[in-house]
């Protein structure tokens, strides 16, 4: 089960063989955020408060393209067994 904090590998997609650390989960889309994964780039519109631009930032990803390969849980899982 890829839960938040837990290291992951993309196995398909433009970021096929990357590695990272999911910081969100969507369990209703069964989505997830991948650190440093997936980069869309956001425009921001100009406001009193922030400057505008394009910033780069992380799209959720489909959680049938992640791989666990956090090696606690895959030691405890080893033991089970």
């Amino acid at each position: 089960m890829i839960k938040k904090g837990l290291k992951v590998r993309v196995l398909t997609g433009k970021d096929k063989k990357k590695e990272g650390e999911v910081i969100e989960i969507d369990r209703t889309n069964n989505r997830a955020k991948v650190k440093e994964i997936n980069m869309v780039k956001k425009h921001v519109k100009t406001t009193k408060e922030k400057k505008g631009g394009i910033f780069p930032k992380e799209s959720f990803i489909h959680i049938s393209n992640l791989k666990l390969i956090d090696e606690k849980l895959a030691k405890k899982k080893e033991a089970k067994k």
